[in-house]
């Protein structure tokens, strides 16, 4: 559950989106519902089993729906009425491509007409009223997640990693003690970071600097 809060936030703001979300002209359009209403997007693009882009399913296709039991197919933008661009299009020109056609979402292709990233006219107008945030590498929102001093530290620290996580707060009223040091180190042995405490004299600073390194 915490993880699927982390790759919200990484996923709410992005500048080229590298893995976006997809459905099959085979979902149904009530699955298509669930996904944007979860992730609070507004469209998905449609793909083949072997991520050959077939179309898009925005809001807009949906908005006068009264049976979403239907195939995604059936109601669908097809690919033949996408505007796209190819696999490597920077933030800026994919800007100048969505004013410039009036759409609200560019999809990435590769040569073989796979999808390989999708950007968002929303993504841009953030980006642009909002300079000052902060991001990281891919555009997206920074994000830290607290870790409880717990038995499956471990497993949840693994969790929030694959989704994006860009720091762990150990959680516990006392830093210097043995289940913060014997954390840190089990989490550092698997799973490559930096860590800082908050310290206040010589013997906890000793300490940590030995767990950490």
């Amino acid at each position: 559950e915490q993880a699927d809060e982390v790759d919200k936030v990484k996923r709410s703001e992005n500048g080229v989106i590298t893995n976006p979300f997809f459905l099959s002209p085979n979902h149904l359009a009530s699955d298509a519902e669930e996904l944007m209403n979860k992730y609070r997007i507004s469209g998905v693009p449609i793909c083949e089993d072997d991520g050959t882009l077939v179309g898009i399913l925005t809001n807009r296709d949906m908005r006068f729906m009264t049976d979403y039991s239907v195939k995604i197919s059936e109601v669908m933008t097809p690919k033949s009425q996408l505007v796209t661009a190819p696999k490597g299009t920077t933030l800026e020109e994919a800007k100048k491509v969505l004013m410039g056609s009036k759409v609200e979402k560019l999809p990435l292709v590769d040569e073989n007409g796979k999808l390989s990233g999708l950007v968002t006219i929303k993504d841009i107008e953030k980006s642009v009223k909002y300079p000052n945030t902060a991001r990281d590498k891919k555009g997206r929102l920074l994000c830290a997640a607290a870790l409880g001093v717990t038995d499956d530290v471990l497993i949840r620290a693994k969790a929030l990693a694959d989704a994006g996580v860009d720091a762990f707060v150990l959680d516990s009223a006392h830093g210097h003690s043995h289940n913060i040091m014997k954390s840190v180190e089990t989490v550092q042995k698997c799973i490559p970071c930096k860590f800082h405490f908050n310290l206040a004299t010589n013997h906890p600073t000793n300490s940590s600097l030995r767990c950490a390194t």
